[in-house]
């Protein structure tokens, strides 16, 4: 679980220090030159505006509307995702058994101890770095977007709601909205783990409060795409992620 929590955190600061480099000082336009805007950035900012031009230049609705797309394309991701974490929550019982049988410290017991693991995994077809790649391959494009909506000007000039998408928000609305949703997400996603784990329980309110600052701090479209984008993951928790691990645990339980 600490290395779990170590994962996220690096994955936080990668965000961090990408979202903050790569000329995002400079709108992204067709002559913005470079692998990264050419093909990653400059083709959302034109999904962005595309979409903005079939709802009367509403980029708010856009920028719902191209969240949830992405969000769709990456499930399957997501999904194969869940199926790891799945897996592994269903040779726990095993695992537990065998660090107990080889509870020595020792490095022969603990090389053991290794090697025994691995045939588990290997006979029940579980890659303990399984769960890691879909991460590590939606990161790049969730960057991009978050990218395409700070670099395309467009946006800078119009409003949504009660809120300018290129001002942070007058009223600290959607920060706060933004905070609450990421809390509510990793509660959901944390269930029955998190009270057992301080560093999990540590995330759970550390998450919030940085992306409440971040929104106080950034335009306020980007808190609109936290927000939706937070909006889709306590679906896709509650309608495909609960249930499956609750299969997995009768599963178990038999």
């Amino acid at each position: 679980m600490r290395k779990k929590v170590l994962f996220l955190l690096t994955l936080t600061g990668l965000l961090v220090v990408l979202s903050g480099c790569t000329q995002i000082d400079q709108n992204i336009t067709s002559e913005s030159t470079g692998f990264w805007n050419e093909y990653f950035v400059y083709p959302l900012s034109l999904l962005i505006k595309y979409f903005a031009g079939l709802f009367s230049e509403s980029y708010g609705l856009s920028i719902i509307v191209v969240t949830l797309i992405i969000r769709l394309i990456l499930l399957p991701l997501n999904v194969k995702q869940l199926k790891s974490s799945k897996a592994m929550q269903e040779i726990q019982p095993q695992l537990q058994e065998l660090r107990q049988k080889h509870s020595s410290k020792d490095q022969k017991t603990q090389q053991q101890l290794q090697q025994e693991t691995m045939q588990l995994f290997q006979q029940n077809g579980v890659n303990p770095l399984a769960g890691c790649f879909p991460i590590l391959l939606q990161m790049p494009i969730l960057i991009a977007f978050y990218h395409a909506i700070v670099r395309t000007q467009e946006i800078e000039n119009h409003s949504f709601l009660w809120f300018e998408l290129g001002q942070s928000d007058p009223f600290f609305i959607m920060p706060l909205v933004a905070a609450a949703t990421t809390f509510i997400q990793q509660k959901l996603m944390m269930a029955g783990t998190a009270d057992q784990n301080p560093q999990m329980k540590m995330m759970l309110y550390i998450m919030p409060v940085m992306i409440g600052i971040f929104a106080l701090n950034f335009p306020a479209a980007l808190a609109l795409y936290w927000v939706v984008g937070n909006l889709f993951m306590i679906a896709q928790t509650v309608f495909i992620r609960k249930p499956m691990m609750k299969d997995s645990k009768t599963e178990g339980a038999k």
